[in-house]
């Protein structure tokens, strides 16, 4: 439950869809991973504490997948990307993902 809780938590991050969401290469992620006014609006969008884009709402729907192993629908970038950002979450804004942890738990 705690890979979903985090996977929703950056499904506010960046993800890239293979539809109406820009891809993003792997330096674009890393610099979204470092903005933190980026970052503090995805994770309030993880936790139910401010509006989702479209990378969010994507994210979201995937990262439960990702965690589990299993995502058919998602390319071997977008795993990447889900994977390195729950990783950078957990790491970087602990504090943010308890909450995630305490809410989807």
């Amino acid at each position: 439950m705690q890979v979903v809780v985090i996977s929703l938590l950056l499904s506010s991050c960046l993800l890239h869809s293979t539809s109406s969401v820009p891809q993003l290469s792997d330096a674009q992620l890393e610099q979204t991973l470092n903005d933190k006014g980026t970052m503090q609006r995805h994770l309030r969008c993880a936790l139910g504490e401010g509006p989702c884009d479209a990378m969010g709402r994507r994210l979201r729907t995937l990262a439960p997948l990702v965690l589990r192993g299993a995502c058919p629908q998602c390319s071997p970038q977008e795993t990447r990307h889900i994977r390195r950002t729950l990783a950078y979450v957990q790491r970087n804004y602990p504090w943010e993902w308890a909450k995630i942890v305490r809410q989807y738990g």
